[in-house]
């Protein structure tokens, strides 16, 4: 570990956001204060909402200064903080990086989070419809990705990025809702390359006592 940032990072062991600058910063073995909201730990949420009253996390307080947004937390990391991983390359290696993880944050996690919504609503409250179509459209999302994926490692190439970082939240809990299947080799395969990494699989390791958590049951395969 590199020595003392004076970095503090807002988060819940089990927040696919969260989970995505986590990767970043214990790839690059930066160090870092995790400030867990989970209400296991009185006080910690009260402190997040002076910081930023929105409540959301994952928020990073960089000696006072507070960033919020999985994205620009990590660029933020990148300007202020490098380490050995380029999260966001120039170029058009760059160009590709932010526009796959914009596609996975909006179209793989945004769609998959309908059906959590749906499970997590009371009942006669949810949203049936809404569920459904996000799942075609991860489905859409998912068979894109297959075409695309590029024969490489990672998603942009042979170095692990930002796309990677929003990847595997991403398709690690959307396998959940709607697994991706043996139709999808490239896709299933990229999962578990993912997963493999040691920096998700300390994600993976640490979100796996909230699992109750999850509305639809967490399945044993992961």
């Amino acid at each position: 570990m590199s020595g003392s940032t004076g970095l503090q990072l807002f988060a819940h062991p089990f927040s696919s956001y969260c989970w995505k600058v986590q990767i970043a910063l214990d790839a690059d073995g930066t160090s870092y204060d995790y400030r867990n909201v989970d209400p296991a730990h009185p006080g910690v949420m009260d402190e997040l909402k002076a910081l930023w009253p929105l409540a959301k996390f994952p928020v990073l307080v960089d000696d006072g200064e507070v960033v919020a947004e999985t994205t620009c937390i990590i660029e933020h990391l990148q300007a202020k903080h490098p380490g050995p991983n380029v999260w966001i390359p120039g170029g058009d290696e760059g160009r590709r990086v932010r526009f796959l993880d914009r596609f996975f944050d909006n179209y793989i996690q945004g769609n998959m989070q309908a059906s959590v919504n749906h499970a997590l609503r009371p009942e006669g409250q949810g949203d049936a419809y809404g569920a459904e179509l996000g799942l075609k459209k991860l489905r859409v999302a998912y068979d894109w990705l297959e075409e695309n994926l590029p024969d490489s490692k990672w998603a942009a190439g042979e170095s692990f990025t930002l796309a990677d970082c929003a990847a595997a939240p991403a398709l690690f809990y959307a396998d959940w809702i709607d697994e991706i299947g043996e139709q999808r080799p490239r896709l299933k395969a990229y999962r578990a390359r993912l997963l493999a990494h040691p920096a998700v699989s300390k994600s993976v390791e640490g979100a796996r006592p909230y699992r109750a958590y999850f509305p639809l049951g967490a399945p044993d395969r992961d």
